[in-house]
């Protein structure tokens, strides 16, 4: 569809932009509402603007200081899955970007440029790297109120009209500072706040109820303080090596043993993932497919085990109709990844319209185990039962794919249905929890919307 937009010599010189895509009507009529409210620049109004970065030759560790990446910054809230950590020494190296109370984080480069999330107590002396920046905002813009508005249609488009890049789109900071912003009452921005906030309140609680339904698995199969250690020394047989046909140390570390005898030993039983589940694969369909609009296309980093979160590729309606019968995934089905972040698993509450990637299998029971809790057996795969036994296969090394034919061989415990319905339950709850947590966001963020569009019809 053609669309025009007449503008002025000067707003081009102004800009110092030549390019049409950023004099897109959707984004002139934006600028036009928010300049009718008598909106400030974020320069009007910043006391810091500061960009992260990646410490040389980081290493990244299990304990230390956070370091946040895009993957961690969500709409509004901090993700606190697959945080990583770097050391106090590579921390003060930039402690520049180290997060203070009540600063306000934005992505600014790659496909998930433009997401915003206000930084809480329990974020405070993280650290970011190169792709987000943190701002400081003066009193008379509260940052779960700034955060808000970027994530909403007024504060995005002004991060897709001013990205600059293909490969890599990226936003400066000269554009930053010149985003407009309503400067609305306190008293709004309070409300705004109370409602994300409470958002907060339901995600600790749903976390809560995660965190008690691993213990409930690990409880049962008398592993709860169980923690990995490496032994240095250690024998194997003839016997063992042949039947594995691995001849590498790592692989007979006794810490995986430990599990796999606590599985095997468990009084109600175990079986492999093959006698389980029957499952089916993904789909790639090549980088030169990806669009900036249309229907969605799953991959590993849209997914934690909470679910698909917003997915950063899209493909056209007519790809999506001629692969959604073999490739959507269905209600209660249980999805696992396979490659990159291997392990993470989520059991579908809704079929929702999304092509999942070559990464994910799709897990459905076999009728022998129709009756085994979908929830509990998806615990089992995130947790550290399945952890172990993904590390085993690799080595100790980084592998990015696990073959399926691998994964039929993981040994899984059948957990008593007593215990497996309260491990259902809980993580029912929690899920139910999360959902409603994501609606206050977005009701946050629509109430943002209305309140400007009301102001401009004044």
């Amino acid at each position: 569809m053609l669309q025009i937009s007449i503008i002025k010599k000067s707003d081009i010189q102004e800009a110092r932009r030549f390019d049409a895509e950023f004099f897109k009507p959707e984004y002139l009529e934006i600028e036009k509402k928010l300049k009718k409210i008598k909106s400030e620049k974020f320069k009007n109004h910043l006391l810091e603007i500061t960009g992260g970065a990646t410490p040389l030759g980081a290493n990244y560790h299990k304990q230390g200081v956070p370091f946040l990446r895009v993957q961690n910054i969500m709409y509004n809230y901090i993700n606190d899955n697959d945080i990583v950590f770097i050391s106090d020494k590579q921390e003060s190296e930039i402690k520049r970007s180290r997060l203070k109370d009540g600063d306000v984080l934005l992505t600014i480069t790659g496909v998930s440029y433009g997401k915003s999330a206000p930084v809480t107590n329990q974020h405070i002396g993280s650290n970011i790297n190169q792709h987000s920046v943190r701002m400081k905002f003066k009193e008379e813009l509260k940052p779960f109120y700034v955060s808000t508005f970027l994530n909403c249609k007024y504060g995005k488009k002004q991060s897709d009209k001013n990205i600059v890049g293909i490969s890599r789109p990226a936003l400066d900071y000269e554009a930053i500072k010149n985003f407009l912003i309503p400067i609305l009452p306190q008293s709004f921005q309070l409300q705004i706040e109370k409602i994300v906030k409470s958002a907060y309140e339901k995600q600790t609680q749903s976390k809560q109820l995660y965190k008690e339904a691993e213990e409930l698995l690990l409880r049962e199969l008398d592993l709860l303080d169980y923690k990995p250690e490496n032994i240095l020394s250690y024998e194997t047989t003839k016997k063992e090596t042949d039947e594995a046909e691995r001849f590498d140390a790592e692989y007979f570390q006794p810490k995986y043993e430990k599990i796999i005898k606590k599985i095997e030993n468990y009084k109600n039983g175990w079986d492999y993932v093959r006698n389980i589940v029957d499952q089916k694969k993904g789909v790639e369909v090549g980088s030169e497919t990806y669009r900036q609009d249309g229907m969605s296309f799953g991959r590993v980093s849209d997914f934690s085990i909470n679910g698909v979160e917003k997915t950063g590729k899209k493909i056209s309606e007519g790809l999506y109709q001629k692969l959604k019968k073999d490739y959507q995934p269905k209600r209660d089905d249980i999805l696992f990844t396979k490659d990159g972040t291997i392990g993470l698993s989520y059991v579908v509450k809704e079929e929702f319209e999304v092509i999942l990637s070559g990464a994910f299998l799709r897990l459905s029971l076999k009728d022998k185990y129709q009756l085994f809790e979908k929830e509990c057996l998806s615990l089992i795969f995130n947790s550290i039962i399945c952890k172990m036994q993904v590390e085993k296969l690799s080595g100790g090394a980084i592998i990015a794919h696990l073959k399926p034919s691998d994964f039929e061989k993981f040994k899984i415990p059948l957990i008593k249905p007593q215990i497996q319905k309260q491990i259902a339950k809980k993580i029912q709850e929690s899920h139910k929890l999360r959902k409603e947590s994501k609606d206050l966001l977005e009701e946050a963020k629509k109430k943002v919307e209305e309140e400007i569009e009301r102001e401009t019809e004044k």
